[in-house]
């Protein structure tokens, strides 16, 4: 059972405030990642859960403008600290958060009831061991396209839970990966592009957001 009081206790932290569509959220992030890492191998398991992607900005801003509807339920993979789900709750569509890393669920869990999502459903989820048995009408996620050895979990994953006419939302920045996985996915999905971008007083970030659908077979 989780419990915030325990949570403070067990971790340091930092808030960031974000606001998407004019709603501000308050997320909570390690103040520090060295209890992380392991220093005899950095990038094993490093924490990329322990901060907010700009991609996850996109994403989470995407699903506050689509209307929600009641009767579509919607699953996030690789879901962090948790704001694109708490942001699409918020914003009325019925989602289940799930992510791996035990610590990031910690987090996720009390981003939740800092932000007045207590009852969001939020998960652990190995995309090599599945064992999540519902089919979703949409499937999203925010910078999951890092590691080659990941796609065909993926593609297991969405043939799996996501409903025959259901989309696969995935946004993330520019880069090769992602130009890889794109040439894998479209023996098997319907793709399109949409490119946003990201502005801020310093930067402009173009972020991608692949749309897909699951190819129907020709009778």
């Amino acid at each position: 059972m989780f419990s915030i009081e325990q949570f403070y206790q067990a971790y340091e932290t930092e808030a960031a405030e974000v606001t998407i569509n004019g709603k501000k959220f308050s997320i909570l992030l390690p103040k520090y990642l060295d209890r992380f890492i392991n220093p005899n191998d950095v990038l094993h398991d490093f924490p990329l859960w322990a901060k907010i992607w700009k991609a996850s900005w996109v994403l989470s801003g995407y699903l506050a403008d689509l209307p929600p509807d009641v009767n579509k339920r919607l699953l996030e993979i690789g879901g962090g600290v948790g704001l694109v789900s708490i942001v699409a709750a918020t914003f009325g569509h019925q989602i289940t958060m799930t992510e791996y890393n035990s610590d990031a669920l910690n987090f996720a869990r009390a981003n939740a009831g800092l932000n007045s999502c207590p009852d969001l459903p939020i998960k652990k989820l190995d995309w090599n061991h599945s064992r999540l048995k519902d089919q979703f009408d949409m499937i999203v996620a925010a910078e999951v396209t890092y590691k080659e050895e990941n796609f065909f979990p993926l593609i297991r994953l969405f043939k799996s839970n996501l409903k025959s006419g259901g989309e696969i939302i995935l946004a993330s920045e520019i880069r090769q990966s992602g130009k890889d996985l794109f040439r894998l996915f479209k023996s098997d999905f319907d793709i399109t592009v949409a490119k946003k971008t990201l502005r801020s007083k310093t930067a402009a970030i173009p972020i991608v957001l692949l749309k897909m659908r699951q190819k129907v077979e020709p009778v």
